[in-house]
């Protein structure tokens, strides 16, 4: 939409030169291959929208072109109308330890507007959002979705105008753009479903997994993760970690990562950020003793960065205090500010040091982290950062990296198309997880969300979690450990070994499996299906995240069955089943032999349990 035909809502172009504001009239030019080219020669403009399909999705950009060097506030990718049927909009809230909290907001006359300006897609406004046609749910009915790729902040306007009209737009946040020329939008994903969520929900996984993250190694089973940061923190001690590695992999860990606390002299999160030295205080020998250590253990190594922060107590702030962005009395954020990316000479010093530490050590995983905002918001922010994961993506093509942001702070298919895993949320409290996780499925697959059994008393929400839950919880993503392995009984090790192993020997099909939303008629109930590309078998994680209102558990529907086909279904873990439960299920005692049909309409009754339970139903069709 052009300001300059009167149009009386947001307009797809805002813009400047010399002071004064731009009013371009686009006239279509050619139009040719899904590219339509519009032009405005007497102020020296030309707009280039573009179309491709990727997937099954809709892939839609934006370019402007000036002849002169202009400011812009904001350009749209290409604008698309809102759904006439549509009663609300879904989008998303969050913070820290607290991902993908999905809200509605009823379509009504003026501007629904969702923005992050703080140079990360942000817990606060994930760039992704429904627009459902009313009745829908999670498996039946009309829905559109939208998910613009891009990590530097954005803004969303969902525009119902007086006389019905509806628009919706995407865009780089606005006003963080520095003056130019030449100007792209982010890519816009596009989906449609008649499916309900899901259909999006699986087109947007399928995306992800197939076409945005370019994987070292295509076809390695997905491994089994440790992580180390609340085993230790940043106290490091060789031998400690070569015990905590050895029992680690004991348990079924298939790759050791060393977190946060080996570089400088980075004893809090006060100091060193930026000196990407080994310390040698604990680590007199280096890192590959330990390196060596986990390979003898039949692991991989990893390791924790964290590129584009810097402390003030470090020896990079003091000899290079201009390569800080923003002002010098800024607030901080963690106790640390951040690089400016947008200074090639800044590129070049990561890149010489992350390249050193690459080329000197056999590490076969870098979690990078980014764990405060922006003090300005700033796109060439991220178009430097872009710029220096693909010069390593080049130089070092099988390690893989995960995004980190505080947990789930930057996931976006920006990022994912130069890494390979979300750390989804700081938060391994169980139950908190299993929320996250089903509201974060709308858009992410498993194969890149990251999932690991914490401690048993939480070091984020306090509470105290049975092994099973926090094992089963993990297993439904890309399944790791962050405990400590020596707070573990024997009981808890063996509860943990046979969950693992039951993902090892599920893994090849459910990391590329479809993640399906189940609609609970029971609120406490948050339960998924994660159906095989061939639909030949499937698994149901019900999870009981509070004590129900009724006494008897409600059948819960299961999904994209085939209505004649017969599947047989097993509860997996039946000897968690409660004597307590009122009723004698047929599923307590065995496999059950059911038709699709039956499982779609009348669905599966499962046993009583207590709060904070999971339960997991295995089905194979015959």
């Amino acid at each position: 939409p052009q300001a300059a035909t009167s149009f009386d809502g947001q307009p797809g172009l805002v813009a400047w030169q010399g002071g004064q504001a731009l009013y371009p009239r686009f006239r279509l030019q050619t139009a040719e291959a899904g590219e339509f080219t519009c032009c405005d020669p007497e102020q020296g403009l030309t707009l280039v929208l573009s179309f491709e399909t990727s997937g099954d999705t809709l892939v839609a950009r934006t370019r402007l072109e000036s002849d002169h060097r202009i400011t812009l506030h904001h350009l749209a990718a290409p604008v698309l109308p809102g759904p006439q049927m549509g009663a609300e909009i879904l989008d998303f809230a969050g913070r820290w330890i607290g991902e993908f909290q999905l809200q509605r907001s009823p379509w009504r006359t003026g501007v629904h507007m969702r923005e992050a300006r703080m140079g990360r897609s942000g817990h606060e406004h994930p760039p992704l959002a429904y627009f459902p046609e009313a009745g829908a749910s999670n498996t039946q009915g009309t829905v559109f979705a939208m998910h613009y790729g891009w990590s530097g902040g954005h803004v969303m306007y969902a525009e119902e105008l007086a006389d019905g009209r509806r628009q919706i737009q995407w865009g780089h946040a606005t006003g963080t753009r520095q003056s130019g020329q030449i100007f792209h939008s982010a890519p816009l994903y596009l989906a449609v479903s008649d499916q309900g969520l899901n259909g999006c929900a699986v087109a947007f996984q399928r995306l992800v997994r197939d076409h945005i993250v370019q994987w070292p190694e295509p076809e390695r089973a997905r491994p089994v993760h440790y992580n180390c940061w609340e085993a230790v923190y940043f106290d490091h001690d060789p031998a400690v970690l070569k015990d905590i590695a050895t029992r680690a992999a004991d348990l079924g860990a298939e790759r050791f990562v060393l977190d946060d606390g080996w570089f400088g002299k980075r004893d809090d999160d006060t100091s060193s950020l930026g000196d990407w030295n080994i310390d040698p205080r604990k680590w007199p020998e280096g890192l590959t003793p330990l390196i060596d250590h986990v390979e003898a253990c039949g692991m991989r190594f990893g390791l924790w960065v964290e590129p584009e922060m810097v402390n003030l107590n470090s020896d990079l702030a003091r000899a290079h205090p201009e390569w800080i962005l923003g002002p010098s009395d800024q607030i901080e954020g963690r106790q640390q500010r951040v690089l400016d990316l947008s200074k090639p000479v800044v590129r070049d010093y990561l890149y010489r040091k992350l390249a050193t530490l690459l080329a000197g050590h056999r590490i076969d995983y870098l979690k990078w982290d980014h764990n405060r905002l922006l003090p300005i918001g700033n796109a060439a922010q991220t178009d430097g950062i872009y710029a220096l994961l693909r010069d390593l993506r080049t130089a070092f093509p099988d390690v893989e990296i995960e995004s980190c942001a505080s947990g789930g702070g930057r996931i976006d298919a920006g990022i994912l198309g130069l890494t390979h895993r979300v750390w989804l949320s700081d938060s391994n409290d169980a139950s908190e997880r299993l929320r996250i996780q089903h509201d974060a499925a709308l858009m992410l697959p498993a194969a890149v969300t990251g999932s690991h059994v914490g401690p048993r008393h939480c070091h984020t929400s306090g509470r105290v979690h049975d092994i099973c839950y926090r094992a089963w919880v993990a297993a439904q993503r890309h399944m790791g450990f962050e405990m400590d392995p020596r707070e573990l009984t024997e009981d808890e090790a063996g509860v943990l070994r046979d969950v693992t192993q039951w993902w090892k020997d599920n893994r090849d099909w459910r990391m590329a499996a479809d993640i399906l939303r189940l609609d609970s008629q029971d609120p406490s109930v948050i339960a998924e299906q994660q159906l095989a590309q061939d639909g030949s078998r499937f698994v149901v994680f019900a999870g009981r995240a509070a004590t129900s209102h009724q006494i008897l558990p409600r059948p819960l529907r299961l999904t994209a069955l085939e209505p004649d086909a017969t599947y047989r279904v097993e509860l997996t873990n039946r000897e968690a089943a409660h004597h307590l439960s009122r009723r004698d299920l047929p599923i307590k005692q065995g496999a059950l032999t059911l038709t699709g049909q039956f499982l779609m309409q009348h669905g599966m009754t499962l046993p009583w349990s207590f709060p904070d339970r999971m339960w997991v139903v295995e089905g194979t069709k015959l």
